[in-house]
């Protein structure tokens, strides 16, 4: 099985922690030279120097704050000029929780333009150099709300849904250039997004954060957490030439929480 990632350009969004981080680790580890973005530059600069490398291989990092559609556009276009990106890892973290029916206009655009917007305007900016390259692989990180809705996440629930159809359309438009799109829907994971959430469901309910964690743990049959590594696993497999078949799909790495079959 091919899992080689060798003279492969890997760019990898919000990479500085959490599933982002783990997943700029696995590529690098399959030898791609890794290309962290994230809005932090001492943050990015401390992940990109616990990146493995050898040989050839070289990382680089690269500042852009993603509540800036315009300006992560004209970022990620000159890098595009410039260097073939062969993989590209979509990953921002999720909108606050609440009710879809406490969520204003402003909720809705403003995690669209985070995820959708974004995730099509770097999608867009690679894609000439997949083409020429005849090698293509765009993993967006989104949640098993695209299989089922998650209570308390109206917003991240919509947004979610929204690009999974965006990458369904585009993995069929570009599959015939040797480019696959595919989601990785991470469950309940490690990570400070799951500590929000926790924190938040505790706050409001006024049960101790123990108890919500118990009760999330009930719901998932490997009754534990996953790890940012596990999801990490996934996301990069599918970077690989082993998974060159394999596109348009949303994949849950959620413990066996996810109802649907």
């Amino acid at each position: 099985m091919n899992l080689s990632l060798h003279e492969k350009n890997a760019l990898v969004c919000g990479s500085t922690q959490g599933i982002g981080f783990a997943i700029a680790k696995e590529l690098a580890l399959l030898g791609a030279n890794c290309i962290l973005m994230a809005r932090n530059k001492e943050s990015l600069q401390t992940a990109l120097a616990q990146l493995h490398q050898e040989g050839t291989q070289k990382h680089e990092i690269l500042c852009a704050d993603f509540s800036d559609t315009n300006a992560v556009k004209t970022i990620v276009n000159e890098l595009a000029s410039n260097k073939t990106i062969h993989i590209l890892i979509n990953n921002t973290g999720g909108p606050p929780a609440g009710k879809i029916t406490d969520a204003k206009d402003s909720d809705f655009l403003s995690a669209l333009n985070l995820h959708l917007i974004n995730n099509h305007n770097l999608a867009t900016a690679v894609l000439e150099g997949m083409k020429q390259s005849n090698y293509g692989r765009i993993v967006n990180i989104v949640s098993t709300s695209v299989k089922i809705p998650l209570p308390n996440l109206g917003v991240s629930n919509t947004t979610r849904a929204a690009v999974a159809a965006w990458a369904k359309t585009l993995a069929n438009e570009v599959a015939v250039n040797g480019i696959t799109v595919n989601n990785v829907l991470p469950g309940a994971t490690s990570t400070v997004r799951l500590s929000s959430i926790i924190e938040n469901k505790s706050n409001k309910t006024g049960a101790e954060i123990k108890t919500v964690e118990a009760e999330m743990l009930h719901e998932i049959p490997m009754r534990r957490f996953g790890l940012a590594e596990e999801i990490a696993a996934m996301a990069a497999f599918l970077t690989t030439p082993a998974a060159a078949y394999i596109t348009g799909q949303s994949i849950c790495v959620d413990g066996g929480r996810t109802g649907s079959i």
